[in-house]
Order: C-alpha cells, then sequence, then structure tokens
C-alpha cells in the first residue's frame, strides 16, 4: 500500500498551522531537556489553560463536575492531566500516555577528580546510546542539588550564548590505529565518558602562602588546593556561584545533555533537529491535543512519565502506583469512587501509548523491512506491536480496536502510517503500552517517526508532528463511543 507524502496533503492554510504548532513544540524542547524542567515546562502551560492541582482540590473536598480541569505531579518527574468528561468515569477514560525522559549522562554520587591537568566529572550513561556519538561534542549540565536542610540549587549551564560547554575528550586520530580496530561499541568505554569541566588551577596567594601558623605548618586549605588545584579551583567556583560544596553532590540529580537550542534542518526547514524527541514530540502532541479539546462525553486523561528509558521502573515509571492513585483520587472528587469502579475505569478506557517509531533511513537500508516501516513525511505512526523478535515484551493490539481507531481517522483524514521496528530479527524496542494493558483496557502504540533514536541530534520531520497532533485531537472525539472489544 502506497500513500501520499503528508506534505502533498496540505494547503497553505494548513502549512501555516503546522509552522505555529512546530514553533511551539521547539520552545517546548528548549525549555524541557530533563524530566524535571519538562514537568515545571507543563505545569506552567496547563496552569495557564485553567487546570488546577489535584492535591489542593483533595485537601479542600472539592467536589469536580464536567468540564473541570486538573492536574497531579508526582516527585517532579511525571505528571498525568485530565479534563472531566460528562459520562461517569466508571464509563472508561480516553488516555494519550507518552515518557519525558530521554538518553543522556547521568553525573555519579562521587564525581569529581582530577587528573592530568584536567577537572572531571564521572557520568553513568542513561538508556540505550551508542557512546562514540557523545564524545567532542559541546554539553551542558541541567539539574538539581539538594543540600542537608533541604535547600535546592537548580543548575542549567550550556544553554545560553555566554555559558561555557563541556565535553568528552576523544583520540586524536594519529594515534587511534588500535582503537579503529575495536568493535564500534567497545571504541568508548562507558567508563570513558567523563566530561571535562576545567583546567585551570586555583591561583593561591603568594603573600598568604608565605604565612605560617604557630607550629610552622601551611595552611591546609592552602596544602590541598595545591595538591589538586584545577579540582579546587571547580570547587571554589560551585561555591561561590551556587553555594556548593563537594558533598553536596551526594543529594544531586545532575543530567548531561547535548548544548543547544532546537533547529529547523534541510534548506526547505521541513524537519526538526533536536535533542530529547524521543520521546518529548509525543509528549508536547498529546498535551497539546488535549488542551485543544472542548469539553467532551468521556473523560481525557493524558499522562507523561519517567523511567521509560530504562524499564518504567521506579517510583515515577508507569510502572508505579502513581497513575492508579491518582485515578482513585479524581473518582473520588467526582463522587463516584469504589474499588469496582476504578477497575471498571481501567478497564474500559482506550489509550494511544505515544512513542516514535523508527524512520526509514536509505543509508541503512538493509536494516529495515520496506513495506513495514515509517517513513519521514508519511505521517501519524502506528506500531501494531513492538517488542523484540517473536513480539517479546510487546502489547499487541486488537484488530477490532485498530479498525476502531483507523474509522475515527478516516472521518479526520488523518494521514497515517503503520510500521515495525526494524527488520524481526534485528530490531525491538520497547514502549509503556503494554504495562497500561495489564488493565484490560484497549491499546496501541502510535507516535512520530524519527531519524538518528536515540542520537545526541534526533531529526523528524514538521509534517509528521502535525499530523500526530491532529491524529491525536481525533481519538480524544471520535473515541466517545469506543467499546471493549
Amino acid at each position: 500500500m502506497e500513500k501520499k507524502n503528508t506534505w502533498e496533503t496540505y494547503e497553505s492554510k494548513d502549512v501555516k498551522k503546522l509552522e505555529k504548532l512546530c514553533a511551539e513544540y521547539r520552545s517546548f524542547l528548549d525549555n524541557g531537556k530533563t524530566e524535571r524542567e519538562c514537568v515545571d515546562n507543563i505545569v506552567n502551560i496547563v496552569e495557564a489553560a485553567g487546570y488546577r492541582e489535584l492535591a489542593a482540590l483533595e485537601k479542600n473536598g472539592t467536589t469536580l463536575k464536567p468540564g473541570d480541569k486538573v492536574y497531579s505531579v508526582w516527585m517532579n518527574k511525571s505528571i498525568v492531566m485530565f479534563q472531566v468528561g460528562r459520562k461517569p468515569l466508571s464509563e472508561g477514560m480516553n488516555i494519550l500516555g507518552a515518557h519525558i525522559d530521554s538518553p543522556r549522562l547521568d553525573v555519579k554520587q562521587n564525581p569529581l577528580y582530577e587528573e592530568g591537568g584536567f577537572a572531571y566529572l564521572d557520568t553513568h550513561y542513561y538508556g540505550g546510546v551508542k557512546k562514540y556519538q557523545w564524545v567532542t561534542i559541546p554539553l551542558a549540565i541541567h539539574g538539581v542539588v539538594v543540600k542537608k536542610d533541604g535547600s535546592t540549587v537548580e543548575l542549567n549551564v550550556g544553554e545560553n550564548e555566554d555559558d561555557p560547554v563541556f565535553f568528552v575528550s576523544d583520540l586524536l586520530i594519529h594515534l587511534a590505529q588500535e582503537q579503529l580496530e575495536k568493535k564500534a561499541a567497545k571504541v568508548i568505554e562507558g567508563e570513558a565518558l567523563d566530561i571535562i569541566i576545567g583546567n585551570k588551577p586555583l591561583v593561591i596567594d603568594k603573600k598568604a602562602d608565605k604565612k605560617s601558623d604557630k607550629n610552622g605548618k601551611k595552611d591546609e586549605q592552602d596544602e590541598k588546593a595545591a595538591k589538586d588545584a584545577v579540582k579546587a579551583g571547580i570547587l571554589q567556583i560551585l561555591k561561590d556561584n551556587y553555594d556548593m560544596e563537594e558533598e553536596d553532590f551526594v543529594s544531586a540529580e545532575l543530567e548531561v545533555v547535548p548544548a543547544g537550542r532546537a533547529r529547523e534542518a534541510g534548506f526547505d526547514r521541513s524537519m526538526i533537529l533536536a535533542y530529547g524527541q524521543d520521546d518529548r514530540v509525543c509528549a508536547f502532541t498529546s498535551m497539546k491535543a488535549m488542551l485543544d479539546t472542548p469539553e467532551t462525553e468521556r473523560t481525557l486523561c493524558c499522562i507523561l512519565v519517567d523511567k521509560e528509558e530504562i524499564g518504567s521502573v521506579g517510583a515515577t515509571g508507569m510502572q508505579s502506583r502513581f497513575f492508579e492513585n491518582a485515578v482513585a483520587e479524581l473518582m473520588n472528587l467526582t463522587g463516584g469512587y469504589s474499588e469496582l469502579a476504578l477497575r471498571r475505569c481501567l478497564a474500559h478506557s482506550c489509550m494511544l501509548s505515544s512513542d516514535v517509531s523508527s524512520a526509514y533511513d536509505p543509508s541503512y537500508a538493509s536494516s529495515f523491512d520496506k513495506k513495514n516501516v515509517a517513513y519521514l513525511g508519511g505521517g501519524m505512526v502506528f506500531n501494531k506491536f513492538t517488542g523484540a523478535r517473536g513480539k517479546s515484551g510487546s502489547n499487541d493490539a486488537n484488530a477490532e480496536y485498530i479498525a476502531h481507531i483507523r474509522d475515527i481517522f478516516a472521518k479526520e483524514k488523518i494521514n497515517f502510517q503503520t510500521a515495525e521496528l526494524g527488520k524481526v530479527d534485528l530490531g525491538g524496542g520497547g514502549t509503556i503500552a503494554y504495562i497500561l494493558a495489564l488493565y484490560g483496557m484497549n491499546v496501541i502504540d502510535s507516535g512520530v517517526a524519527v531519524l538518528n533514536m536515540h542520537a545526541p541530534w534526533e531529526a523528524t520531520s514538521k509534517a509528521d508532528v502535525y499530523e500526530t497532533y491532529r491524529g491525536y485531537k481525533a481519538f480524544a472525539v471520535g473515541a466517545d463511543d469506543a467499546k471493549v472489544f
């Protein structure tokens, strides 16, 4: 089955809407390079749209009614939003779900050291990465440092034009004969992904250096600074700028990400090149679709979670009870909570599990099944299943549910394509779909095709971003009459 390139289906008015949406999307990416930043940004956006915090309403015992909009944040890394529908929650919700974590380098808890005249931060890579892609590129540090007294210091260094940047060094080509004989997975080892953060020694005041105490001993602080002078210089900068001591790294969450803003790509500006599009492209389009959807019959839900890149584990991952607890609290405020009603709500819900799919890359054509692969510009992508090899670890959507989605999209003329993640014995990947499917709800993976997935800079088509937004809006309204198949 061949379909038109999505660009060919647009009129000039459509392109104007597309460009407006994609400009908002690029700003969203720039303002949310970590999960915490994403959540902060989303809260600002949804509160401006009239959403209220669920926890505050719980405390006041507020009764919710159709049309009310609420959100709940968990540990500053996951967020769920609801727009209460006219039908009882026990009849189910229409859910859009995505993740907001992306592959990166995480700073370790005891990271700062000096070697060969350089100050380094030791890192541990997060998620699936090709380690060699992270060397010799400008890097930024984002995150928080929480001190013993509970105060929090936010760091965001490397994004402004006058900010310093950081980098991982690589061996010069003239000496790389042995390195180039290694397999790609071993060219750069994980323990070699330490970022260089300084090279200038702390300068000790010469007059102060000559002073001695009563016992004729040099000042201990000066001795320590002289031993690791570059490290001492960095610690002095951290103290002066952030009131941070070395021991504060223990309770810090610092993420190292590519420095730089999201950019338009190609002479025709048809693409977006940016860090973190897996899966913030689906997070943005899901959130935006929900905000732009008026009151509906069924309650709308958008859940954006952490930790998908490492298995959806932990308190902020999809496997936690956060989502289920939030739905229970919502039902309580609408006056219809019971354990049975909660189970019915989840089982009768319909979901688009929103995550990216691999885009066909002609340079590596042998890795794809050309008949079952997503193409940049091909529109929104559906993956009936993900997993690996024999569909291991995947949610496999029912044919009846897919037919229902097809009908919705046909009515709204949404351009979409279907795909698998690479050749059968080669590809594979996971999403949050199988976790929500455990409740018995209908779930299918959907989203945007991405070129360079998991690389520091990923590419998407503006047309696919816009068409996915349109698809999510169509689902939010059109799945009102969905039944449990």
